[in-house]
């Protein structure tokens, strides 16, 4: 399971403003490093494994020194004091922080709940604007300068990420369209518990904002997402107006995003956020307890839905506190508030592409277009080159009708991982880019800009 933070929609705005000087080559850059690491190496979905060598700490903290080499140098482990470089401090102590929550509140050593070493990769690339759980280590960029502030900066970044590994190694929720979503938001529910818990906040005390402090001050944001007012986090010329939902009634029905899995999260993530202020005290306390019993007791699964979740979150606080428990009645009616609860079905919304314009249709044969989504920001990327009046036209075309796609080989979406959709004609291919073909790899350097 890889995963980035950065969600798909925020991309796509961005490169519609690509000659504000706030933009600048990072969105691009990002892009090219994430394609040379899919390039180097695959995730442990595939069954290969990070050199990460084995070790006796519980946490191990490295620098790529802003190169694409994983896991890097080793810049500070147990034991030993602040190393005074920013990046490698804020992860060791955001990294103490969540791996405290697991192990005090719920009893969970590590990720994998055996205590294995947490690996953690600081300084990831040039001006890289992302961070992810590739299925092994956690990894971070330092962002661009000018739109996005170091990765390492809001804990709850780390905290976030953390929980992918966890999730993976308990329900092992899918990462598409409610699934997906709620992969999504569980990750972002530790990440608030968190937060919370280092703040010594109780849940009426808490913003409940995300990412806060990701976007540097010059973006009109207060955070990357706000999980008690989903929708609110951010309305900036150049981000746009934050997409994402928080209810059933505006659920996005979509092919972007792994089917929306960033923008539908604002469903589960209020969910959580109503029950733990209704129930009042410390989110962790109760409410997140059923969570964490929901998520790791066996009744949720790779294909679990928003209401399979809810009745999970409900089934735990019944055999937690109770059924007649204050508890179990707020779960229930913060489900039944975002309409969850008897609404299995979505209600049918148009199709869009993650930022609320329809999706195009079929290009014409002498187009290529190419989309990245996907990424813990939810930014998203398109390009498009004319085959016949461009310089590189006969080169991509002659590439694409290289491409064998009959031994094309496609993994499962990933958490925060980017995708790549590539249309040409009446052909249109949807590729994670641990996937990509050295072909296909050089056909988005070229229609995105390489």
């Amino acid at each position: 399971m890889t995963c980035h933070f950065i969600p798909p929609y925020l991309l796509r705005q961005l490169a519609t403003k690509a000659g504000d000087e706030r933009v600048g080559p990072s969105p691009q850059s990002t892009l090219e490093v994430d394609e040379a690491f899919r390039l180097h190496r695959t995730t442990a979905a595939r069954g290969l494994q990070t050199a990460v060598a084995p070790s006796t700490a519980d946490r191990i903290i490295h620098t790529a020194n802003n190169t694409q080499t994983l896991p890097g140098e080793v810049a500070r482990t147990d034991e030993q004091p602040p190393v005074g470089d920013l990046a490698v401090d804020e992860a060791w102590d955001s990294s103490a922080q969540v791996w405290d929550l697991f192990d005090q509140i719920f009893g969970r050593a590590s990720m994998d709940g055996q205590g294995t070493t947490l690996s953690v990769t600081v300084h990831y690339g040039v001006n890289y604007d992302n961070a992810f759980w590739d299925g092994q280590q956690l990894v971070f960029g330092d962002g661009d300068g000018k739109i996005f502030d170091r990765f390492t900066k809001p804990m709850d970044v780390l905290a976030h990420e953390f929980t992918h590994g966890v999730t993976q190694f308990t329900a092992a929720l899918g990462y598409q369209d409610q699934p997906g979503a709620l992969n999504e938001s569980v990750s972002d529910v530790f990440a608030a518990m968190t937060k919370q818990r280092a703040l010594d906040q109780t849940a009426d005390q808490a913003d409940w904002l995300i990412g806060e402090g990701l976007f540097l001050p010059s973006v009109k944001a207060i955070a990357l997402r706000s999980m008690k007012d989903p929708g609110t986090a951010y309305d900036d010329p150049l981000l746009g107006k934050d997409p994402q939902v928080g209810s059933m009634a505006d659920y996005v029905d979509t092919n972007e995003d792994n089917g929306g899995v960033h923008l539908n999260s604002g469903i589960p993530n209020r969910a959580f956020a109503l029950a733990s202020i209704a129930v009042g005290g410390r989110s962790w306390d109760q409410t997140g307890k059923a969570w964490y019993d929901a998520l790791t007791g066996g009744e949720v699964n790779s294909t679990t839905d928003f209401a399979g979740f809810a009745q999970a979150t409900i089934n735990s606080s019944t055999r937690l506190f109770g059924a007649d428990s204050a508890v179990t009645q707020q779960i229930s009616a913060a489900w039944t508030e975002v309409g969850v609860l008897g609404a299995r079905t979505a209600p049918a919304q148009p199709e869009t592409d993650g930022a609320g314009a329809p999706t195009d249709g079929p290009l014409p044969v002498t187009k290529v277009a190419v989309k990245r989504t996907g990424g813990f920001a939810g930014h998203t990327r398109t390009g498009e080159l004319d085959l016949l009046s461009d310089p590189q036209g006969e080169e991509v075309r002659n590439l694409l009708l290289s491409v064998d796609l009959q031994d094309l080989l496609v993994s499962p979406p990933t958490p925060d991982r980017f995708t790549y959709t590539v249309e040409y004609g009446q052909s249109r291919l949807v590729v994670p880019e641990q996937d990509l073909t050295p072909e296909l790899d050089r056909v988005v350097r070229m229609v995105l800009g390489d």
